[in-house]
């Protein structure tokens, strides 16, 4: 996996972890390379309580919070989708999107583009954005980032 996506994650191994199979099996499974050098950051991942995802899941049961899958950046990518009581809806791309501009000149990396998934991922998530009437936060993106609250100050 990339190693920004791990940073700390050896540090979470007695938490549950929520992760798509096929983000798993390249973490762990059998055509790991063995030159991964991320892997170290991550390795207590693999003896961890785990919940292997198999597409989105509601993780509460009631449409709070919800895992969707994304793939494309990474093989098992996911989003997350919050319902907020006071801010309302939400959802935290990952890296399916880096910057606004993604989205609305239609552009993404080119080994994503290349594999096609990224685009069938944001397709999908587009369309569960509008139904949901949820906010997009791209996390990547500097200039959104800006215009978000910091701590102490809170989103509801």
């Amino acid at each position: 996996m990339h190693f920004d996506h791990v940073g700390n994650a050896n540090d979470y191994a007695t938490a549950t972890w929520l992760v798509q199979r096929p983000e798993w099996a390249a973490m762990f499974g059998d055509q790991v390379p063995p030159s991964n050098a991320a892997a170290v950051r991550y390795s207590a991942l693999r003896n961890a309580k785990t919940r292997i995802l198999d597409g989105d899941y509601d993780v509460f049961g009631d449409g709070t919070v919800v895992i969707k899958s994304t793939p494309g950046h990474t093989p098992g990518h996911q989003s997350l989708f919050v319902r907020l009581a006071r801010s309302g809806a939400v959802v935290l791309s990952g890296d399916l999107y880096h910057y606004a501009e993604e989205r609305t000149l239609n552009r993404m990396p080119a080994r994503e583009a290349t594999e096609g998934r990224t685009a069938v991922s944001r397709a999908n998530l587009d369309a569960f954005i509008k139904t949901a009437s949820a906010q997009l936060w791209i996390q990547h993106d500097l200039v959104h980032w800006r215009e978000l609250k910091k701590s102490p100050s809170f989103y509801d």
